[in-house]
């Protein structure tokens, strides 16, 4: 299993929001992301805006593909990319996977 986790900036004025939309994550796109390979998936968020997600799953590039492909998906992104800082595209092209040092099991 492939632990996978990146960083993403929410824009500060916009952070009540994020956390409230995340509140009620739409049913059809948590069964488009537990059915395209997505496990244990977290996102963290501080005050300041630094958004942390966390997600396992057999092959990262394979699972984002497959959830590119999906309708919900296209939704989704495009209702959530006026929250981030710094993208070029849709939020899930800018998860850039971060290097694990160190793993405990």
């Amino acid at each position: 299993m492939q632990r996978v986790c990146f960083l993403l900036k929410v824009r500060p004025e916009r952070l009540a929001e994020y956390r409230e939309r995340h509140r009620d994550v739409w049913p059809e796109m948590r069964e488009a992301l537990a059915r395209t390979g997505w496990h244990n998936y977290s996102l963290f968020l501080k005050d300041d805006g630094l958004l942390v997600g966390y997600l396992e799953t057999e092959d990262f590039e394979a699972a984002r593909k497959a959830m590119a492909e999906t309708e919900v998906n296209a939704r989704w992104q495009a209702e959530m990319a006026p929250f981030f800082e710094s993208l070029d595209g849709r939020p899930d092209e800018g998860m850039h996977p971060l290097d694990e040092v160190f793993h405990l099991d």
